[in-house]
């Protein structure tokens, strides 16, 4: 089904979608933040070349799922961004943006995050694609929500109404905190995959307990996307680790739009992925031609390694640069650079896979959890560098190492010195 086709069938309709919840700090108590000091802490707009790449492009004709826990359409940032909407949980409203979960503000942070359209000009939260449109789907994670339907069909469900309302892009911040994923997974995102949708996932936060990327941050195919702090080095608390990232986008100190319209800062790789999921929105506006691989490539390949060793199991292929995503050159590829989920099907399942038993515990799908409040500077030293395993760990394994060795050695000349003298006096 083309682009355009998967257009015409987009609902028109505002919805909500559930993520994953982080640590959020109100900027101003029961009041609105004035405008113009929100949209100066917006730092990652012009740091990472966000204001220049809109010369080029701004998401226009480019539509975004966003499966999370609902999206306040209301607000002033997201009024006339929502083009349609849906409710998977069975506890929300048809239109999705009714807030089901454990986080009700999770699903308008990220969409203002990635698509937010100011308050006034000049004033207000503004997305990194703020011409594109969205949609919605609220789904309500964990075992204990009420809800009758399984989390992992909820998700399924919410990927199958996406491509079909004409999604180009699915942002999903969220996991499920295993590396592995169910059967209705593999048809949900080959369902995706085959309908060239982008689909970007967050990988995690290490402060909150996921030190591994999990699903759907590791199927093949997906955009996994790590976190990096103000400095662009790998955030401790605010992001994990894995193969399967492909690139790392700020995920410390961000700011959205809480439902009832106040300013919130947060952190984590969930507000990191609706930054991709945005970048990625102003490839396909830029480049209307490419399909999913190749609009994949020219955002991994234009990648800032930024002095480190790519890929890498907390950078990806590096941290984003807009400006270079949408204006250099990248030859074309035949087949996505993250992998194929057919090929992984055909090699990894098993047609005759166990059964779980009756009354097996169900694997819970969950926001992904806030990380604790940034921890200080120091900190950082304890991520696993080049640089750190090269001046500090090795050299110090090695004193120690030789050290030890010397100590023996000691040990033993002086043992023998004393039995020799012993031998003399007898």
């Amino acid at each position: 089904m083309s682009r355009t086709r998967r257009r015409r069938l987009a609902v028109v309709a505002k919805v909500a979608a559930a993520t994953a919840a982080a640590t959020m700090i109100a900027l101003a108590g029961a009041a609105p933040a004035r405008a113009d000091t929100v949209r100066d802490l917006e730092y990652w707009l012009a740091d990472y070349g966000f204001t220049t790449a809109w010369n080029s492009s701004r998401g226009e004709g480019v539509t975004v799922a966003i499966i999370d826990t609902g999206v306040a359409g209301d607000v002033a940032e997201l009024r006339g961004a929502g083009v349609g909407g849906t409710d998977v949980s069975g506890l929300g409203t048809p239109d999705g943006q009714t807030p089901v979960g454990d986080d009700p503000n999770h699903g308008t942070m990220v969409a203002s995050l990635l698509a937010g359209r100011g308050s006034s000009p000049g004033n207000g939260v503004i997305g990194v694609a703020p011409e594109a449109d969205l949609l919605t789907a609220s789904v309500a994670f964990g075992l204990d929500t009420g809800a009758e339907i399984s989390n992992d069909e909820q998700i399924a469900m919410a990927v199958r109404w996406a491509v079909d309302s004409g999604a180009d892009v699915i942002n999903m911040s969220l996991t499920r905190n295993t590396l592995d994923w169910p059967e209705s997974g593999d048809d949900a995102f080959m369902y995706a995959f085959e309908n060239d949708v982008v689909v970007v996932a967050a990988a995690g936060n290490r402060g909150s307990g996921t030190a591994e990327v999990g699903a759907p941050a590791t199927i093949p195919g997906v955009v996994a996307v790590a976190g990096v702090d103000r400095d662009k080095n790998a955030s401790f608390d605010a992001s994990s680790q894995g193969i399967t990232i492909a690139v790392a986008a700020p995920s410390e100190d961000l700011v959205g739009v809480l439902p009832d319209g106040r300013y919130v800062q947060w952190s984590g790789t969930s507000a990191a992925a609706p930054i991709v999921s945005g970048l990625v929105a102003l490839i396909r506006s830029e480049y209307p031609d490419l399909d999913a691989a190749n609009v994949i490539e020219r955002l991994i390949r234009t990648a800032d390694a930024n002095g480190h060793d790519v890929p890498s199991p907390l950078y990806g292929w590096g941290i984003i640069d807009p400006v270079a995503a949408l204006t250099a050159d990248v030859p074309k590829v035949d087949a996505s650079p993250l992998g194929s989920l057919a090929e992984w099907i055909t090699i990894h399942r098993r047609a005759d896979a166990p059964v779980p038993a009756e009354g097996t515990e169900e694997q819970a799908i969950v926001p992904i959890a806030d990380p604790p409040l940034p921890r200080s500077d120091g900190a950082q030293t304890l991520l696993p560098t080049a640089w750190t395993l090269a001046y500090i760990t090795v050299p110090l394994s090695l004193v120690a190492g030789f050290g030890t060795l010397g100590a023996l050695l000691g040990i033993g000349a002086t043992r023998h010195s004393r039995r020799t003298v012993r031998a003399r006096e007898q």
